[in-house]
C-alpha cells in the first residue's frame, strides 16, 4: 500500500526551514515555487520543499534569483541531472572567483585602514605629547 504524499502548509514549511511565510510567497511570486491549492490554502509537496531548500541554499551562497531559476529549470529538463550539475559546477567556479576577489579586496582595504589608523594614532600621540 502506498503512503499518502506529505503536504505542508505555508506555516509548516516556513517553520521547518526557518523562513517567513512572506519569503515563501516572494519565491512563489518570482515563479520559483508553484504550490497546489486546497481550497484557499496553499499546500506544498515534498518536491516543493526540496525546491525551496535549493532556493535558500542558492541565496545563502550568493546566487541571484535568475541563476537559481535557470538551475531549477535544468533540473526539470534533465532527470539525470548531468546538465544541471555541469551548469552548477560552472556557477560555483564563477562564484568562487568572485568571492576570492572580494577576499583580496577586503584584505587590501583592511591593510589600508590599519595604516591610516596607525597614522592617525601617531598624529594624535604627537599632539598630546607636545
Amino acid at each position: 500500500m502506498t503512503q499518502p504524499t506529505k503536504l505542508y502548509t505555508i506555516s509548516e514549511l516556513a517553520d521547518e526551514l526557518d523562513v517567513t511565510p512572506r519569503a515563501i510567497r516572494f519565491y512563489e511570486d518570482k515563479g520559483l515555487l508553484s504550490p497546489q491549492r486546497a481550497g484557499m490554502t496553499r499546500v506544498y509537496t515534498h518536491r516543493d520543499r526540496g525546491r525551496l531548500i535549493l532556493i535558500l541554499r542558492g541565496k545563502r551562497l550568493g546566487f541571484s534569483l535568475r541563476e537559481i531559476r535557470e538551475w531549477l529549470a535544468l533540473y526539470e529538463a534533465d532527470p539525470d541531472q548531468v546538465t544541471q550539475m555541469q551548469a552548477l559546477s560552472e556557477k560555483i567556479a564563477d562564484r568562487l572567483r568572485e568571492l576570492e576577489q572580494q577576499q583580496v579586496d577586503l584584505e587590501e582595504t583592511l591593510v589600508e585602514l590599519r595604516r591610516i589608523q596607525d597614522q592617525v594614532q601617531a598624529h594624535l600621540a604627537a599632539k598630546t605629547d607636545s
